[in-house]
């Protein structure tokens, strides 16, 4: 606190809202921990400066000056120069979600008229954010196979449209996007634009994180990423963020304000101060699972298909290789695994639930990229959001079982799958 000193305050009421007139304790340079924000408005000393807070507000070139954590306030800040930094771009927005970040991000870039062309494998609710409710603002869309470059160029040509979107590891059937062939079309596409009409890439770097892919290193524009999910790593907070060039970070930070999009400071504070800090090391562990995991699978004789980036026989496993790589230039295919059993649905339905009942180190849940491993089935669970009659289209098999490996002992979750296989 800076409050000017006043000794005619003496009512012990008045004392126990203020405390102390004059205090040192906030004080961000000498913490080695940075201090968790806990005041949804902040004290602005004079009219002036207040007037100037509002003026400047969402402007990058500014320091901020806090007014309300709906704005702006400084755990969220310090969590989004860190993102920022992880994944190579000039700027990053935090919000509530990532959904929050996905649309926040869509809103600011397309207005009635426009188009995005998507991605036909999406996570549901961005499905449905980009099928039910943006044509509701007149905004259409395509969703093809961005890995078919002949017709990825037809719609490019389409001057409606201002925006593609898509996943840069599928969620759930694990495609890996060619990112510098995409971002090549799009850069010819935008040599015969006016450049209030570029077409920009914005991706989904959620499954690989920062960690295994930044994209922004092969030309993309926005990247979005879920901090719930890995980042975070623990479970119990949400969060999303994009990060964006600098000229549009304003944009982003007055959408957010008015959607109410806002991520709560104490979330920002646990996934700055416990997520990042063991991000990499829990995300190398997973993988080093995960690997293990898909082989078994994969030699299982139950099991029809396993799809993982760190199996040779992944379609893409070339494709992998070249665009999943940590800092440190190693391959990291990540933490996620996609398999079908053989036989019907009821097949695939009685595992699960036998995982759900009797696995110890399983967890029927949605989520993914926690420290425990999850189990679900996209096609009736994460993605149902898609009509029965458009997941064919998509390439979401209803019998697809999804896991996130956790930080088990490898050996106990193949044992715990070992043990539901030969139930079925």
């Amino acid at each position: 606190m800076t409050k000017k000193s006043n000794s005619k305050a003496k009512c012990p009421s008045t004392k126990a809202i203020h405390g102390k007139t004059q205090s040192g304790s906030w004080e961000f340079s000498h913490h080695l921990i940075p201090p968790m924000t806990a005041s949804t408005t902040f004290r602005l000393g004079s009219l002036e400066r207040g007037a100037q807070g509002f003026s400047t507000f969402g402007s990058s070139t500014e320091a901020p000056i806090y007014i309300y954590d709906r704005l702006e306030e400084p755990n969220t800040k310090m969590l989004e120069d860190q993102i920022a930094m992880m994944e190579g771009g000039e700027a990053a927005v935090a919000f509530g979600s990532g959904m929050g970040a996905i649309a926040s991000t869509l809103m600011t870039l397309l207005k009635a008229g426009d188009q995005v062309v998507a991605h036909k494998t999406l996570y549901g609710c961005t499905y449905s954010l980009i099928t039910n409710w943006l044509p509701r603002l007149s905004v259409q869309n395509q969703l093809i196979d961005i890995q078919d470059l002949k017709a990825l160029q037809t719609h490019l040509e389409n001057p409606t449209t201002r925006v593609l979107y898509f996943e840069t590891v599928s969620n759930p059937i694990l495609e890996v996007a060619d990112l510098e062939k995409i971002v090549k079309l799009v850069q010819t596409a935008n040599k015969k634009r006016a450049k209030d009409r570029k077409i920009y890439t914005v991706v989904d770097n959620t499954f690989p994180t920062p960690w295994a892919l930044r994209p922004m290193e092969w030309g993309i524009d926005f990247v979005i990423q879920s901090l719930t999910k890995n980042i975070s790593g623990f479970g119990t907070e949400m969060g999303g963020a994009v990060v964006t060039p600098l000229e549009f970070e304003p944009s982003l930070r007055v959408a957010r304000k008015d959607f109410g999009a806002i991520m709560h400071p104490y979330s920002a504070w646990h996934i700055l101060v416990y997520g990042i800090t063991t991000q990499a090391v829990r995300f190398e562990q997973q993988q080093e699972n995960a690997l293990k995991i898909a082989n078994f699978l994969e030699k299982h004789p139950k099991v029809e298909k396993v799809l993982y980036p760190g199996l040779k026989s992944h379609p893409q496993y070339k494709l992998a290789r070249k665009y999943l790589r940590s800092p440190n230039g190693d391959f990291a295919p990540g933490t996620m695994i996609s398999f079908q059993l053989k036989g019907s649905m009821k097949t695939c339905q009685k595992f699960v639930d036998d995982v759900a009942k009797n696995s110890y180190a399983i967890t029927l849940a949605v989520s993914l990229g926690l420290t425990k491993t999850l189990i679900e089935v996209p096609g009736f669970m994460t993605h149902s959001a898609i009509p029965d009659s458009k997941k064919g289209e998509s390439g979401i098999d209803p019998k697809a079982i999804r896991l996130s490996i956790g930080l088990e002992a490898a050996d106990d979750i193949i044992e715990d799958l070992k043990a539901s296989l030969a139930r079925v």
